[in-house]
């Protein structure tokens, strides 16, 4: 059986790392992303996953300076993403320093750039991120673009096999609804998802409590690995405490 992994999540603007609710601007100020970085490194995270929130809808590119700081401060794998819309972007971001890049709104209006930049750098560098939100009228999880705010009619599901397809080496899945609400990953949406691909699936919104993780590992949420924001930021547990909290539990843990 493949480990599992944790990693802390970063919503970056402006240079800081910030933390809102289902998508929304109440956020609240977690520090400096740097600095962040390297306590999480120290207290074990697998990985890093590094979102400049405000790139897409700005219409600018990704925080370059922040990327190359980070890449000189720590030695674990980090994806960045926010922003990307082109394969030189791609090529940007792993010159500065990023380790695997990933696509949300860009890859949705243009999935070719999934194919190109796959086959250009390979699939384990090509994260596709997913944000899907419950739509009652479809029965299915939706496709949600441009941070949360434009829905797509598309199947979070059907896409998620499309990407896939593609070449996406990674799926982060992030739940539209319950995104900051710390009461639980949507294992429904986890499962499902990941059941209809083969390549790993991360499972995001939601964190609240170690026994979260547990349950998005077990056969109710079956992730590969699972990312998490406020908890750790404002320091409510730590991704040691975590880790130890599964390998007493049998999880299998890097």
């Amino acid at each position: 059986m493949l480990t599992k992994r944790i990693i802390p999540c970063f919503d970056i603007k402006n240079g800081r790392v910030v933390k809102n609710v289902s998508f929304l601007t109440n956020e609240r100020d977690a520090g400096d992303p740097v600095e962040l970085a390297k306590i999480y490194e120290e207290q074990g995270a697998d990985e890093l996953v590094l979102l400049d929130i405000t790139a897409t809808n700005e219409g600018r590119a990704t925080m370059l300076d922040i990327v190359r700081r980070t890449a000189d401060q720590v030695f674990i794998p980090f994806t960045v993403g926010g922003g990307v819309k082109t394969v030189d972007d791609i090529r940007e971001l792993l010159l500065a320093g990023a380790d695997k890049v990933s696509m949300n709104t860009a890859a949705v209006k243009t999935p070719q750039l999934i194919t190109e930049s796959a086959q250009k750098y390979g699939s384990q560098c090509i994260v596709v991120a997913i944000d899907g939100k419950w739509n009652v009228e479809m029965q299915d999880w939706e496709v949600m673009i441009n941070a949360g705010k434009v829905s797509t009619g598309i199947s979070a599901i059907k896409w998620a096999r499309e990407c896939e397809e593609r070449g996406a080496g990674e799926i982060l899945l992030t739940s539209f609804d319950q995104d900051g609400q710390k009461n639980g990953f949507d294992l429904d949406f986890t499962r499902r998802v990941s059941e209809s691909v083969r390549i790993p699936v991360i499972a995001s919104g939601g964190a609240g409590e170690k026994s979260h993780f547990y349950d998005v590992f077990s056969e109710q949420g079956k992730a590969d690995a699972a990312l998490a924001a406020s908890i750790f930021h404002f320091k409510e547990t730590t991704v040691t405490e975590v880790k130890n909290y599964l390998r007493e539990r049998g999880v299998s843990i890097r």
